[in-house]
């Protein structure tokens, strides 16, 4: 048994060792984990969750490992050499337009990135987040500088403004906000102004397979979206743990519908297995007021929940738009 911590560090230094020098193979030897040419691109600083990493002024060959930083490349008008797949049959994303994700490479599932296809691609930057690959930070970075926000969801904003910077589009970024924000307000126009708006209290429902149905909180993306709109939000949303969801059983959906004026729902897996089919055929559903005024809407999960992006967002402004002038 004593053994078992030094064959731990030596399985662990072989690992590395030989993503490193895979990493060196793709990228020319220059042993700086830098990509195709990027060696002799000119480097920016930039302050990441893991400290300070030089990137290249303009990224030629970017990989992605998760929805949100995919989004974020897409909408800068950047399209990934390679991206990791969501847990969705379509594996990108359906929201995003099919000829800008068309060509990029399949580095594997979004937790679990092949780290030899991430190589194989020589990228020059590697976008990705502490909170889901921290512990493959030490290989990521022999490959390529790695970029990495602290989490993902509810701080999409800020780490928009990261990726941006490391991505070299800060005024693409600029340009991108100012729309978004110029269509929110559009929104709240359409729906009858902020005071309108306030009094409309919306609750965001999502069916998850192997687990309890959440209502989502206040701090989560789309609950941000919802804020921009100026929507209001029933009073259940502040029981949510951390403020991300409040989870009930089918037996205690009526809660989602007190003081609800409009319910949003996803479901995320098979129907049945998230306890979706069960609970809207249910009486507690079907008694919620906001069911029986018909102010109740399906939506996309991909496109509401697992974005996370500017591009989701704009959907996400048009549909709650269409949804809540109904």
């Amino acid at each position: 048994m004593s053994n078992a911590p030094r064959l731990l560090r030596r399985t662990a230094a072989v690992s590395l060792a030989a993503v490193g020098a895979l990493a060196l193979s793709a990228c020319g030897g220059s042993g700086q984990g830098s990509g195709t040419d990027s060696g002799e691109q000119k480097k920016r600083t930039v302050k990441t969750a893991m400290g300070d990493v030089q990137v290249p002024e303009a990224p030629r060959r970017v990989v992605v490992l998760d929805t949100a930083e995919l989004d974020s490349a897409i909408t800068l008008g950047v399209k990934p050499v390679g991206s990791t797949h969501a847990d969705v049959e379509s594996g990108f994303l359906n929201y995003l337009p099919k000829d800008k994700v068309a060509g990029i490479k399949d580095v594997g599932e979004m937790m679990t990135p092949s780290l030899e296809a991430v190589a194989e691609l020589k990228p020059d930057l590697i976008l990705t987040s502490k909170v889901r690959h921290g512990d493959k930070y030490d290989e990521l970075k022999a490959i390529a500088p790695t970029v990495m926000t602290e989490g993902t969801g509810f701080p999409w904003k800020e780490n928009f403004q990261l990726h941006a910077k490391a991505l070299g589009k800060e005024a693409e970024a600029k340009k991108t906000v100012e729309e978004y924000t110029a269509h929110a307000a559009k929104v709240t126009a359409a729906i009858g102004g902020k005071a309108k708006a306030a009094r409309t209290k919306v609750n965001v429902v999502r069916f998850v397979e192997g687990a309890d149905i959440r209502i989502y909180g206040r701090k989560n993306y789309i609950a941000t979206v919802l804020a921009d709109v100026g929507l209001g939000r029933p009073a259940v949303v502040d029981k949510a743990k951390d403020g991300f969801s409040y989870d009930v059983s089918p037996e205690k959906i009526d809660l989602a519908g007190e003081d609800a004026a409009v319910i949003l729902h996803s479901t995320y897996g098979d129907p049945a297995k998230a306890k979706q089919t069960r609970t809207l055929n249910s009486a507690l559903w079907k008694n919620i007021p906001a069911v029986k005024a018909g102010k109740v809407f399906g939506v996309d999960d991909q496109l509401w929940i697992q974005g996370i992006g500017y591009t989701a967002a704009g959907r996400i402004l048009d549909e709650l738009r269409a949804d809540l002038t109904k």
